[in-house]
């Protein structure tokens, strides 16, 4: 595996940066990740776009354009020769010294690691996903906006840490008002009586993927609606799905050892599985 860092391919084991680099020291940094499908990489500008957009949040300036980002990931692609890949654009504060202040960063970094990947949930994806609701709450939008997609996942790990511990695949975050806000990875959508609900994304991450299942919903004639919800609308939900680049379209059957619905994956959440999966077959950006 060949890791870019600013200009130049390393080897995997000698891929390295410095102790000082605020991205290390502190978590200032922006980072994507991206899937690339049978040579095209999916949702490519999108992607570039959200990290632009982060990196901005934080009054972070990414020493290269958005089409020197693209050619820079295609790059990676090749070097590795990869046509299926999860890939993972970072932008650090770069090498300062000890202190907070960005401004001892005199310029960013730029890091592109790109690795084969596979179903993330495995087998999961026929039988289901065993959720659990965290005690942990999503950082509210006024500390730290969730759309920030920085590299400080602190927040999310300790999520994954209490589900982990309680048995379950993935963790579900309720944010400080008591909404439903998203998992640790990826976005959450409920199904009932037919209609797709999903939180709105002051509290969560605006996700690639749930745009394009927001998509796929329209075009299959599914009403598909934004709103607050809470611990009701999960227990009594028909089907319950997550979405994210990683872990793509996955359905949840139980949540805190209660059944979803009949306890198996539902009739909608495998429509939108279905069509995700022919939308990632057609789409993208070609590496070559």
């Amino acid at each position: 595996m060949q890791i870019y860092i600013d200009g130049i391919f390393y080897p995997k084991e000698e891929a390295k940066i410095s102790v000082f680099d605020h991205g290390f020291l502190y978590g200032d940094g922006a980072f994507e990740g991206i899937r690339a499908y049978n040579g095209r990489i999916f949702r490519l500008n999108e992607h570039i776009d959200r990290l632009y957009d982060s990196a901005k949040a934080i009054d972070l300036a990414v020493p290269i354009s958005k089409n020197e980002m693209t050619e820079v990931i295609k790059g990676v692609m090749k070097k590795n020769g990869l046509t299926n890949a999860y890939i993972r654009p970072i932008v650090t504060r770069g090498v300062g010294d000890l202190g907070l202040s960005p401004t001892k960063c005199p310029k960013a970094s730029i890091i592109v690691i790109a690795t084969e990947w596979g179903a993330m949930y495995g087998d999961l994806y026929e039988k289901g996903l065993k959720a659990i609701t965290v005690s942990v709450r999503r950082v509210p939008a006024e500390c730290l906006p969730p759309n920030i997609k920085s590299l400080n996942y602190l927040n999310n790990i300790l999520g994954k840490i209490e589900a982990n511990c309680k048995g379950g695949d993935e963790a579900i975050f309720f944010d400080t008002n008591g909404y439903l806000s998203e998992g640790s990875g990826d976005n959450i959508f409920i199904i009932k009586n037919g209609g797709i609900f999903t939180p709105h994304t002051i509290n969560n991450l605006k996700g690639i993927t749930r745009a394009v299942c927001i998509e796929i919903a329209h075009s299959l004639g599914i009403s598909i609606e934004e709103r607050n919800m809470g611990y009701f609308d999960l227990y009594t939900a028909d089907e319950i799905f997550v979405t994210g680049t990683a872990a793509e379209v996955a359905p949840i059957t139980l949540v805190d050892g209660r059944e979803i619905g009949s306890g198996k994956i539902g009739p909608v959440t495998r429509q939108v599985m279905e069509a995700f999966k022919k939308v990632t077959e057609s789409e993208g950006t070609p590496i070559a």
